[in-house]
């Protein structure tokens, strides 16, 4: 993944306030917990202005970028109840999950307003993200028909690929 500080132009926390994340994630079980300018985020993966997770909470500062309090948000979602209370900083190694986070983060961008997939999708692109077809797009098009039907064996995006139904561990199958 590459620097966020050159990719001008990404959306961050500070851009779109923290309210719709916050009522967001709390929708799905999870805590937004703003971080200092600054200060170290606690369990990031990428450190610098990347957000954090540790078991349920989110941990991200104004300057992270929203791709990133929405990705590891969609890594907390993507896993059962047992497997997020003992998260910190990694959330898996595996790649049907990560293909489900990167999924789900474009489904529920359109859920924050003034962010919305196509603008979400452009700055994962200028981040760094890496897909086989070129761009995110392609993917999420074209590509990325394992990860949707992932998320829809286990409840988390309806089987016409709208946005998910909240969080319910009777629904989870793994």
């Amino acid at each position: 993944m590459s620097d966020t500080t050159s990719a001008p132009g990404v959306l961050r926390l500070a851009d779109i306030g923290d309210a719709a994340p916050a009522a967001l994630l709390a929708r799905h079980g999870l805590a937004l917990r703003r971080v200092a300018d600054g200060a170290p985020i606690p369990g990031s993966y990428w450190g610098d202005d990347e957000a954090g997770i540790i078991g349920h909470i989110v941990y991200a500062r104004d300057d992270t970028p929203v791709h990133s309090l929405l990705h590891e948000a969609c890594h907390l979602i993507v896993l059962p109840p047992e497997r997020r209370a003992t998260v910190h900083t990694d959330a898996t190694d595996s790649i049907p999950e990560e293909d489900a986070a990167c999924y789900l983060q474009i489904v529920l961008a359109d859920a924050l307003p003034g962010v919305g997939r196509a603008r979400l999708m452009a700055d994962m692109d200028a981040w760094g993200y890496s897909f086989r077809l070129g761009s995110t797009r392609a993917w999420f098009e074209q590509d990325a028909e394992n990860a949707r039907q992932w998320l829809v064996e286990r409840g988390l995006l309806a089987p016409g690929g709208g946005p998910p139904a909240p969080v319910d561990a009777a629904l989870r199958t793994g």
